[in-house]
């Protein structure tokens, strides 16, 4: 694993310049990357693409929609009982049906607002990084290498410089995680 310090910047010219600034700098180009961070939830980083299987903050919903189908449908089915005279038979049916469907509803209530704890995980948290062009220059640690590349980007008007851990090999940053919070600096 090497150390590895990134940026952010607006448009491609100027993630150019801030490759070549880099390379100008003594970095080796091989460990230089440039790329594109699309928005929170694009990562496309599961099978039917986006960042997670479940929506962040729905974990509890499919417990929500069989507590308010339940309920709702039992309610429902009774009122239409009660209401079978005027109704027919079909009164407890479709009052159980109407009342499995509005109690479904309920599940809403169980969904969480964004940044809103979910209780054992952080998954419902901020997004950590915002989307846009990212250089990225990896090194092994000396000589104050860190700094150098701190101020190269900053000179170049780089926004979120980040600290990471990982790998840059032939200008791919391998096992970047665009979901991973990153340790900024500044």
């Amino acid at each position: 694993m090497s150390t590895i310090i990134a940026g952010r910047f607006q448009l491609q010219e100027d993630v150019d310049r801030a490759r070549r600034a880099l390379a100008d700098a003594g970095f080796d180009a091989s460990r230089i990357s440039g790329f594109y961070l699309t928005q929170p939830g694009q990562h496309d980083q599961t099978p039917i693409g986006g960042d997670h299987i479940q929506s962040p903050g729905a974990k509890e919903t499919p417990e929500g929609v069989m507590q308010g189908v339940a309920t709702g449908g039992a309610v429902g089915a009774a009122i239409g009982a009660a209401t079978a005279p005027v109704t027919g038979p079909l009164g407890p049916v479709v009052g159980g049906l109407v009342g499995g469907h509005v109690g479904s509803l309920f599940s809403f209530s169980k969904m969480k607002d964004r940044g809103e704890a979910e209780e054992g995980s952080t998954e419902n948290r901020v997004p950590p990084r915002e989307a846009g062009m990212l250089v990225a220059v990896a090194f092994d640690d000396g000589d104050g290498l860190a700094d150098k590349a701190v101020d190269v980007l900053r000179q170049l008007g780089a926004r979120h410089i980040e600290r990471a851990e990982g790998n840059i090999v032939d200008g791919d940053w391998a096992d970047f995680d665009p979901s991973s919070r990153p340790h900024l600096i500044s």
